[in-house]
């Protein structure tokens, strides 16, 4: 697994590639400084995996996410940063980034990782139990976004139990539904919201419906 890491801190990234390189399934294939160094890397690398900090000077790490995402749409993009600043967390969530993880918490990168290139999404604890209340918070009074009217109401509770975080498993038996039954509905509804994962799938819930 290739991964490149980005951070403005030269010690961090020398320790963070000292700590993934000593599971012997990743490769640090580059590493820089800033959010130009990050796209800039990402084009000539194509790593499996971007584990990048937020605040960075010339370009932060949500202005490179973007960029890079624009040209790269499934880019498996790890945010690691000291901050659970909640702008942040808004932001690093309607980009479509594949995870939010708090520097403190070291032991979680070699996994987290792992779980992101398996095409999983990880956030947090602290993270998760605020997106609900995040996802309500508006910058403008513009008006709410509108529910696809394509969506069956079936759809509808399937998504539901996917933004209270219930897995398919769970939500087979609250549905009465089989597990492929779940996962078949989950995989029309991505492609008919054009949406990435079941991260995504949930922010899609929280700001229409609720």
């Amino acid at each position: 697994m290739k991964v490149l890491v980005v951070d403005d801190d030269k010690f961090v990234t020398l320790s963070l590639k000292t700590i993934l390189e000593s599971d012997d399934d990743i490769e640090v294939v580059a590493m820089g400084n800033n959010g130009k160094d990050a796209i800039r890397l990402y084009n000539e690398h194509h790593p499996d995996v971007l584990l990048m900090d937020i605040r960075m000077e010339e370009m932060n790490g949500l202005d490179a996410a973007k960029e890079i995402f624009d040209t790269h749409k499934d880019a498996r993009i790890l945010f690691l940063t000291t901050f659970s600043d909640d702008d942040y967390i808004i932001k690093a969530l309607y980009l479509g980034a594949r995870g939010y993880l708090i520097k403190q918490d070291f032991e979680c990168i070699i996994p987290s990782i792992k779980a992101v290139y398996s095409g999983q999404s990880v956030f947090g604890g602290e993270i998760v139990s605020k997106i609900p209340t995040l996802m309500q918070q508006t910058e403008t009074p513009a008006a709410p976004p509108q529910i696809d009217p394509s969506l069956t109401p079936k759809e509808l509770s399937i998504m539901e139990q996917v933004a209270k975080g219930l897995n398919n498993k769970e939500i087979s038996e609250v549905l009465f539904l089989s597990e492929g039954t779940v996962r078949n509905y989950i995989s029309t509804i991505l492609e008919k919201l054009d949406l990435r994962d079941r991260t995504q799938l949930a922010i899609y819930y929280l700001k229409t419906v609720l």
